[in-house]
């Protein structure tokens, strides 16, 4: 008796937690669309290329306040951009993001993920021009 009664407050648990967890993945999952990034209409699109291990171009130039979609390929390795001023980061998992520089300048951008002897070699400059 003791027995079927612990089997029923373990499945019991098992039901609770799982619907919980459901409520609390929808909820999570409603909070993040209410918090995605507007959508943007690009003028203009840049694809970047990576391999092992450098970028396909030391220098990627732009317009300030013209959006861009930045597409971002793999063509071997592992491995994802990143520039905080442009608060810019993709990879093989977002790998296309349109965004609006409002600085002109030239800012760094590494691989953002470690991919090897050559990972603090990949470096670029994105370029924002007037």
């Amino acid at each position: 008796m003791k027995s079927k009664f612990a089997l029923f407050m373990s499945l019991f648990c098992i039901l609770i937690l799982t619907a919980c967890s459901n409520s609390g993945s929808n909820a999570a999952g409603s909070s993040t669309n209410a918090a995605k990034e507007p959508e943007i209409q690009a003028e203009t699109e840049l694809v970047i290329k990576a391999k092992n291990y450098s970028f396909d171009q030391e220098e990627y130039h732009l317009k300030k306040g013209v959006p861009v979609k930045i597409i971002f390929e793999n063509e071997s390795g592992n491995h994802g951009i990143l520039v905080p001023e442009l608060n810019l980061q993709l990879s093989g998992k977002k790998n296309t993001k349109v965004i609006v520089p409002e600085e002109t300048g030239t800012f760094q951008m590494t691989c953002s993920i470690m991919c090897g002897a050559g990972h603090t070699g990949m470096i670029a400059n994105v370029i924002v021009e007037e």
